[in-house]
């Protein structure tokens, strides 16, 4: 059996080896991917600036102007795939375009992207392409850039790495073999001390081949160690609600996190633009003013909704009862809502002069709510219909599983199944701690796939006019 020193030893090689692998492997992907996204990223600034000038200058004078300027090549792609102006190659010899990756997905999302090598170059490049509208109709404005060495930039980095861990291994190896021999010296004293508090034998077996020493300790142990097995079953217990707690907790960050991530990052990226580039054409300067703007106010909302959830779960919430016209307050949520989802129709019907005692302020929350779920979970109109028993807010969108409507309105529950995310995990809860301090009733009918009727039942709140 081996000493602790000699194990010491070889635990510390073994770490180490583990740890360089490891750690390599984490910067090399880290660096890759965070070099990708920042070209990525600096490429579509570029093709935004670009899009802007499009209509002011000829195409093969722009796209030589910018690789002139910028070093990038740029393609100017038509609707049907033709080059229309190309940086670096003749474009009549160019073939079409269209089945491009990039260009394929610039045509169904916000932009395309992709990494390949180039049959012109003979390089691997960056490619970043974007649907623009020009003259009537659109076109495709497509930059690239090389990669570069990465690779060779990461193993630098890498044995940099490495001398620092070798110094690193080399100190805390002879510090803790130092250490280990002065714990030799120590285990004979554990020893007499435990032998001290052994006199009966106990049932629980404990060893250990680790080595000569911990081997000598653990069978002393073994005799005390069942006086200790009831605490650790309460240990247990406790540990038990601690994990649960920040589970719990960890769920409660990470969706906050996701939700204040995105709208962070925007306001960041277009600051730092601002900043940098004092010339920047005032058109694009209004337009990265007015997204700040959006985002800022964006994060507002979510404090909001914070705070509202939190007076809810504490019952801290007051409520101002008055006469309220149910009509008029979906009009204005309706209307309030049209800002961000202009290409939506959110249809109106029933009765207009419905009148009930309740918080104007928070049932515009609900409405409000309810409006915009349908909206984001389903494709076609949305339907409000009020009546002296409900209102009620239907979709055809893709549904909710009877297992999730269970839970639904619990605070920070988040569907994931069928592309359903409720941000935050709030919003029902939020809209069902508002009704129940109403009196009001919340009932949710939904089938998969088909649609959700949202009703909320305030029978006994109606007002005579």
């Amino acid at each position: 059996m081996l000493k602790l020193h000699q194990i010491i030893l070889r635990k510390f090689i073994l770490i180490f080896s583990v740890l360089f692998i490891i750690l390599g492997l984490i910067v090399y992907l880290w660096s890759k991917q965070f070099y990708i996204e920042q070209t990525r990223n600096s490429l579509l600034s570029n093709v935004e600036i670009i899009s802007y000038q499009l209509d002011k200058t000829n195409l093969d004078k722009l796209v030589k102007k910018v690789n002139d300027s910028l070093g990038l090549r740029l393609t100017i792609i038509s609707a049907n795939g033709d080059i229309l102006a190309e940086s670096l190659k003749d474009k009549t010899t160019m073939d079409n375009h269209s089945q491009r990756k990039e260009v394929v997905e610039a045509n169904k999302k916000t932009f395309g992207f992709d990494i390949r090598l180039s049959k012109t170059l003979h390089e691997k490049l960056l490619y970043v392409a974007k649907k623009v509208a020009y003259k009537k109709s659109f076109i495709y404005v497509r930059l690239s850039t090389k990669l570069g060495n990465i690779d060779e930039q990461i193993i630098e980095l890498g044995v940099k790495i490495f001398g620092v861990l070798t110094l690193f291994f080399i100190v805390v190896f002879l510090t803790t073999l130092k250490l280990g021999k002065e714990i030799e010296k120590e285990i004979n004293k554990i020893v007499v001390f435990l032998k001290s508090l052994t006199k009966k034998e106990k049932s629980t077996y404990l060893s250990s081949s680790f080595s000569e020493e911990f081997s000598y300790i653990t069978k002393l142990l073994t005799k005390i160690s069942q006086i200790l097995v009831k605490k650790d079953k309460q240990k247990a217990k406790y540990t038990t609600k601690l994990q649960l707690a920040n589970k719990q907790k960890d769920d409660i960050i990470s969706a906050i996190s996701h939700e204040f991530k995105n709208p962070i990052a925007v306001i960041n990226g277009y600051t730092q633009t601002l900043i940098e580039d004092e010339n920047i054409n005032s058109n694009i300067r209004k337009k990265f003013l007015l997204k700040i703007s959006k985002n800022g106010i964006k994060l507002n909302s979510l404090i909001d909704t914070l705070r509202l959830s939190i007076k809810l779960d504490n019952k801290k919430q007051n409520i101002n009862l008055i006469n309220i016209n149910l009509y008029e307050i979906a009009e204005e949520c309706i209307d309030n809502l049209k800002i961000d989802y202009p290409q939506r129709e959110v249809i109106l019907q029933g009765e207009k002069n419905i009148s009930i005692k309740a918080d104007g302020s928070l049932m515009n929350v609900v409405i409000s709510n309810l409006i915009e779920n349908a909206i984001k979970y389903s494709e076609d109109d949305v339907y409000i219909t009020i009546t002296k028993e409900y209102i009620k807010v239907e979709d055809s969108g893709i549904g909710i599983s009877q297992k999730n409507i269970k839970n639904i309105t619990n605070k920070f529950y988040r569907v994931h199944e069928n592309s359903w995310n409720n941000s935050l995990g709030l919003g029902l809860f939020i809209v069902n701690n508002i009704i129940s301090l109403h009196n009001f009733r919340l009932e949710i009918q939904s089938q998969e796939n088909e649609g959700s009727d949202f009703f909320v039942w305030f029978v006994s709140a109606i007002c005579d006019k």
